[in-house]
């Protein structure tokens, strides 16, 4: 609910572009269906990550409706910086998104790289790859009618089988004023198969505005290895911080602390109980063995699994 961030003011602002000027590579949470919502973005600033993404919101629907303003987009006054990540196919459409969210957040990112077929059958995520002069309309529509110069637009694409034209969208996008790119380095058909991380280099090599590695993150390690491999600016984790949401912190796997942060922010942010559950299920998917995980993901009830973890873990 968009009213929830009335406090959030102009002062409050962090510029994110600041963020990959810092001496460091970027920790990003990225996008995520269902997860990278108010209290997990919560729970991971706790843990070191530095910027923080919304879960894809359909720019359409969100301005056409309040009801779906209040449903996609919750923020606070301490969930900076942030970026609202839209589906979009229409200029207009994504510039009006982005005047709504503008006072409360930092910048918006438009997705390029949803590989699902709904979205694709929409003209919405990585069939906007294929698309550049659209892309570019988009970007400079949000660019003019957006008030804020500090406002950061950006986007996260996929890449293409024949890498130049992943390079021409990249020099396209940024002859517009992109803020910076995030790549997922695999093709819309690829999902399990290994992240073409060179490819993601070639696009550092022949770029000027910052770009930021994403694909199969599970440590920090790994995130500081591909930073070294790709001369990336930012590195960007969604599984990962899934599994581990103090990852960033150097944890190797989720700490009881983390645990215990999570189940205070989420029940004070009145998280859904499915949504609570999943997310521990995913924290100690490494540290419980078959059998407790065969008890403790049928849990149904918050009471429930507040006992079970208070009964073996003292949380």
């Amino acid at each position: 609910m968009i009213s929830d961030a009335i406090e959030t003011t102009q002062c409050q602002r962090k510029d994110p572009v600041d963020l990959f000027h810092s001496g460091h590579f970027v920790k990003i949470c990225a996008p995520m269906v269902r997860y990278s919502k108010l209290a997990f973005r919560t729970l991971v600033r706790k843990y070191n990550c530095d910027l923080c993404y919304t879960p894809m919101i359909i720019a359409a629907d969100f301005v056409r409706s309040v009801k779906a303003r209040d449903s996609e987009f919750t923020t606070s006054k301490g969930d900076r910086p942030l970026i609202v990540q839209f589906a979009a196919n229409e200029a207009q459409v994504l510039s009006d998104a982005a005047r709504i969210v503008c006072p409360f957040a930092d910048g918006i990112d438009l997705n390029c790289g949803c590989p699902q077929r709904w979205a694709m059958a929409e003209g919405y995520g990585a069939c906007l790859i294929n698309k550049p002069e659209l892309v570019q309309d988009m970007v400079r529509h949000v660019r003019n009618q957006v008030e804020n110069p500090r406002f950061s637009v950006s986007i996260k694409i996929r890449i293409h089988d024949d890498l130049k034209r992943t390079v021409d969208l990249c020099r396209k996008a940024e002859a517009t004023g992109v803020s910076w790119i995030t790549v997922h380095g695999r093709n819309v058909e690829e999902r399990h198969q290994p992240v073409h991380y060179d490819a993601i280099k070639i696009i550092k090599q022949n770029m000027s505005i910052p770009i930021v590695a994403n694909g199969d993150v599970k440590t920090l390690k790994d995130a500081e290895n591909i930073h070294h491999m790709t001369g990336t600016d930012g590195v960007m984790v969604a599984r990962g911080l899934l599994a581990n949401p103090a990852m960033f912190a150097g944890y190797e796997e989720t700490p009881l602390k983390c645990i215990q942060d999570w189940v205070d922010i989420a029940l004070e942010h009145g998280t859904p109980f499915t949504c609570f559950h999943h997310h521990l299920m995913y924290m100690m998917e490494r540290i419980t063995s078959k059998q407790e995980k065969r008890v403790f993901n049928v849990l149904s009830s918050t009471s429930a699994v507040l006992d079970y973890l208070n009964d073996h873990y003292g949380v």
